[in-house]
């Protein structure tokens, strides 16, 4: 049996870009020798891909769609490596076809959704990212997905730098007030990379540090410590206001907070709304993206 396991399939997968099926293949042919496994897969036709995986893929976009019934919602990062492939509409199907593949099948995972019949297809997600690369001519790459169940509005920010899906508790989802009012917070939460919901989503430990970061401020500002404490306390809801969704001044109508705009919007359709949770992906965040210095290249090639 080749010397192998599930975690060198996975190594190899995430060097190629390529099938999990076809890495064990080549891992078994290479009795586990993860370069001719390499090699094996540029042999069989995968060679562009093979050299396209090991090139950065920062760019791409970040998606975010419906049902129609808004029942379920799903937003998605997909990475290229320049940002003119978010322009192509091959790329932008094969985004489209993944989100809605998670959305039918609920998979667990990027690994577990790359092995399921894309949507609208007869491949797998993962041999049509095989056929993506191939055909646009870049390292692609799925990052990232979530998928809530529930009312859902979607809002993508400029051509999909930002993804944003809310999820909501309420009995007017079918109201086209409601989905108006949607797009209005998940438009907040794009613009303002809003971290919280609630006070009470706020970690501990982050508002102890941030109370004791404003202690100091105060003690450095020439206050008394023995009134340190009181300044912080207020200080500290304006952090609460400045950090958690509901808290925060509507950005169209800064005389009321979000909550305020929730209960109005709710009280004027004659139902209720509760924001229950939200996903913000922004594009390649957290991803360190190659800086090139042109200046030592071509001082390279003429030494």
């Amino acid at each position: 049996m080749a010397a192998f396991t599930a975690q060198d399939v996975k190594a190899l997968r995430e060097k190629t870009g390529c099938g999990m099926m076809d890495c064990k293949k080549a891992l078994t042919n290479a009795d586990g020798d993860m370069d001719k496994a390499i090699d094996f897969l540029r042999e069989q036709g995968l060679a562009k891909q093979a050299k396209k995986a090991g090139r950065i893929a920062a760019e791409g976009v970040a998606y975010a769609c419906t049902s129609d019934d808004l029942s379920v919602g799903v937003v998605i990062e997909v990475n290229a490596e320049t940002d003119f492939v978010a322009k192509n509409d091959s790329f932008m199907d094969f985004v489209k076809a993944c989100a809605n593949t998670v959305m039918q099948n609920n998979p667990a995972d990027v690994e577990a959704l790359l092995a399921l019949q894309a949507v609208g297809t007869t491949q797998t997600v993962a041999e049509l990212l095989q056929e993506k690369v191939l055909t646009i001519g870049e390292n692609i790459q799925i990052r990232r997905f979530e998928r809530l169940e529930g009312a859902c509005v979607a809002y993508v920010h400029a051509g999909g730098k930002i993804g944003v899906l809310v999820n909501f508790d309420t009995d007017l989802a079918s109201k086209p007030e409601f989905t108006a009012y949607g797009k209005d917070v998940a438009m907040q939460i794009a613009a303002l990379n809003t971290p919280y919901l609630t006070e009470s989503d706020v970690p501990a430990d982050v508002i102890e540090h941030e109370k004791e970061v404003m202690r100091q401020q105060v003690i450095n500002e020439g206050k008394p410590e023995a009134i340190a404490d009181k300044i912080v306390m207020g200080k500290i809801g304006k952090f609460f206001k400045e950090n958690c969704l509901v808290d925060q001044e509507f950005v169209k109508d800064n005389k009321q907070t979000i909550k305020q705009y929730t209960q109005n919007t709710a009280k004027a359709l004659g139902g209720s709304i509760e924001i229950k949770k939200f996903v913000r992906f922004e594009k390649g965040e957290g991803i360190e993206k190659r800086q090139d210095d042109f200046a030592a290249e071509v001082a390279s090639m003429v030494k």
